[in-house]
C-alpha cells in the first residue's frame, strides 16, 4: 500500500519520528515516503495517512492543523493515523495530550492517535523560543521512545497489510 507519512517538525525531532515510521512501514512491504504539510497538493492514488505534528502551546503546528482543513474529507475516507509530539508532562514520566490537539482530530477520526515524548535543544532555539521554553519550565534533553515509536509503526504496517489481504 502506498502510505504518506505527513509531518509538522520545526526543529527536526518530529521529523525524525516520522523517518522511523517510513523505515518500518517499508520493512513491512508498503510503499512509504514523509513529506511537510504544505507540500501535498492532493492525496489521489494514497492509500493510507500517517499524519504527526510537534505541539507548541498546547497546539498543533500551523502547518499540520492547515493540511487538517484542507483535506478534512478525504482524511475521512481513507485510513488515517495520528501521532503528536512535545513534552508537556514529561517530567512526570509521561506525555500528556495537549489540550488542544483533539478538536483538529475529532474532525478527521483517525484509527488511532498516539502521543510520543519529544526532544528539546535549547542551542536550536531562537531567542524567543528559549525565553518560552525556560519560562514553561520544558525539560531540555531527548526523551523520545524509539522502541515505542517503532512499535505503534509496526501495528499500523500490520493492520495496512491485513487491509491488503482483504481486499485482493
Amino acid at each position: 500500500m502506498k502510505v504518506l507519512v505527513v509531518i509538522a517538525s520545526q526543529h527536526g525531532a518530529t521529523a525524525e519520528i516520522g523517518d522511523a515510521i517510513v523505515e518500518e512501514l517499508r520493512t513491512a512491504g508498503h510503499e512509504s515516503r514523509r513529506v511537510e504539510p504544505a507540500d501535498v497538493r492532493d492525496l489521489e492514488g494514497i492509500d493510507a495517512v500517517v499524519l504527526g505534528s510537534a505541539v507548541y502551546m498546547t497546539q498543533w503546528m500551523e502547518s499540520a492543523r492547515n493540511f487538517v482543513q484542507r483535506f478534512r474529507t478525504e482524511l475521512r475516507e481513507i485510513p488515517l493515523w495520528t501521532f503528536s509530539c512535545g513534552l508537556a508532562g514529561v517530567p512526570k514520566g509521561n506525555v500528556q495530550d495537549p489540550r488542544r490537539v483533539g478538536p483538529v482530530l475529532l474532525s478527521i477520526n483517525p484509527i488511532d492517535h498516539e502521543v510520543f515524548k519529544g526532544r528539546l535543544d535549547l542551542g536550536a532555539l531562537s531567542l524567543r523560543e528559549r525565553t518560552v521554553a525556560r519560562l514553561g519550565n520544558a525539560p531540555e534533553g531527548d526523551y523520545r521512545e524509539w522502541d515505542k515509536i517503532k512499535e505503534w509503526a509496526s501495528e499500523i504496517a500490520s493492520q495496512l497489510t491485513e487491509q491488503e489481504e482483504l481486499q485482493q
